[in-house]
Formats: C-alpha cells, sequence, structure tokens
C-alpha cells in the first residue's frame, strides 16, 4: 500500500562540528500516511507499512532511542506480533539499518537495505519502484563529508547538496515516476516527509516535519508545501531570529 525511505547522514558543519541527521519520507494511495507510518527522533528513522501496526514504529523507535540497536527492537516487537507475516517495516539508528517484509505482504513488495538508508514498498507496480528511489536518493547522498546545507544558511546559500527533507521529497517523485502504488482505482493519495538531527538551531526548520493528508497529486504538493515552508523560514529568521534566541518578545517588538 506504501513506499518509503528512511536514511541516516553524518555530516560536520562549516564551524567543524560533527553531527547526525536522520528522515523518513513515505507516500501511498490512501488518505493520511503522515499519522501511521513514519518515526523520526534524532537517533533513528522507522516506517511502518502494509498492514500498518504502529506500535512497530512507536514502540521501535523509543527502544531505539533508550540504546537498543534497531535490528534487536523492531524484531522483538515482531516476534510478538501475531500479524507479523503481513507488516512491513524498515529503519536505521546510528550504527545499524533494519528491514522486513513479510511473506503476507501484497506484490509487487520487497525492500532494499544498503549501509545507511533502507527503502520499502509493497502494492507496487513493480521493483522498479523501488530502485528509483534508490537511485535517486544515493545520487545525492551525504554521509561522512562537510555539509553546508545545514542550519539557518541552508535556506538561502546551499551549494554542494539540498536539505535532505527536499532530497527525500525528491526520492519519493523519482519512484512515483516508475508507477508507484498499484491501485490506481484510489484517486485520494497522502505522503509524509519528517527529518531529526543531533544539531540544533534557534528556529527549528519547519520544512523538516511536513505532510500532506488527502490529496491526488500528493508530491508535487508535498513540494510545493516544502518550498512554503522555506521562504517562511527564512522570512522567519530575517524577522524574528533575535527574538527567539532571546526567548523574549520583547526583541520581536524591536524587529
Amino acid at each position: 500500500m506504501t513506499f518509503s525511505i528512511c536514511v541516516r547522514e553524518e555530516y560536520e558543519t562549516e564551524s567543524g562540528d560533527q553531527h547526525r541527521r536522520f528522515g523518513v519520507a513515505v507516500t501511498t494511495r490512501l488518505p493520511g500516511v503522515g499519522t501511521l507510518c513514519p518515526f523520526v527522533s534524532d537517533g533513528g528513522a522507522v516506517a511502518t507499512q502494509s498492514l500498518v501496526n504502529v506500535d512497530l514504529g512507536e514502540r521501535g523507535l523509543a527502544y531505539v532511542d533508550d540504546g537498543l540497536a534497531i535490528d534487536d527492537a523492531l524484531e522483538a516487537l515482531l516476534n510478538a506480533d501475531d500479524s507479523a507475516s503481513q507488516r512491513q517495516v524498515h529503519g536505521v539508528d546510528a550504527v545499524d539499518t533494519f528491514a522486513f517484509s513479510g511473506e503476507g505482504c501484497v506484490d509487487w513488495d520487497g525492500h532494499r537495505e544498503r549501509d545507511h538508508y533502507t527503502v520499502a514498498g509493497n502494492m507496487l507496480t513493480g521493483e522498479e519502484v523501488l530502485e528509483a528511489v534508490t537511485d535517486a536518493y544515493e545520487a545525492t547522498a551525504v554521509h561522512g563529508t562537510t555539509d553546508p546545507s545545514t542550519g539557518p544558511s541552508a535556506v538561502t546559500d546551499a551549494v554542494d547538496t539540498d536539505p535532505l527533507a527536499k532530497r527525500l521529497i525528491d526520492a519519493l517523485a523519482a519512484g512515483d515516476r516508475e508507477g508507484g502504488d498499484k491501485r490506481e482505482e484510489l484517486p485520494v493519495q497522502s505522503a509524509a516527509v519528517a527529518v531529526a538531527s543531533t544539531e540544533s538551531h534557534a528556529v527549528e526548520p519547519p520544512y523538516n516535519d511536513l505532510r500532506i493528508d488527502a490529496t491526488e497529486t500528493p508530491i508535487a504538493d508535498l513540494r510545493e508545501t516544502y518550498d512554503l515552508a522555506v521562504r517562511g523560514y527564512r522570512d522567519t529568521l530575517a524577522r524574528y531570529e533575535g527574538a527567539f534566541e532571546a526567548d523574549s518578545l520583547d526583541e520581536a517588538e524591536k524587529e
């Protein structure tokens, strides 16, 4: 019913600080996918789909945040799940990756597990959907390199790479162009993207947590919403950054 991607990226800011970020993006031919499938924190990312079990995302990520390895966390939850054969779940933590597609998932279904990201889908037109998502992300992946696209300057000054949220939306778009979810009789669709990182900002980028709950063009609408959020973030920093840094509305009145 869905295809999604979970990633981990390690990067160095222009000031020389080392950070790690996690992201997940998902789309499906049903409304409200952002409420059920994607889960992210500054310690990992999980996507749960097929016959959705929200516990796999919520509890799995909570276990990871408590220090359990992603494979141990999700395997333990699947072992206790009577309907595990109909689940599809995948994700990443600070070190490892994990991907599972139960034998009861509907064709075409499958997953890809790489060094620092995972991709999975079911009820797809074919495996070329996941291949397109994989190729699109790999072409822009940031891993262990200097990354100028983090922080407030990312909005206007990114040179080498786009923010992760945009690149994940682009990966979804690549999969959709190859056919995506095969259920063409269901026109109402949805999409979501979420990113979290160990880096902190005076104003957290709003484009890192976006969802389109019901539309016939979810990825295009998600991309448009992303662009608006980036523009709004730039305008917010220009007008209110001092107030946020001072944690005082007095500073806002001076703007």
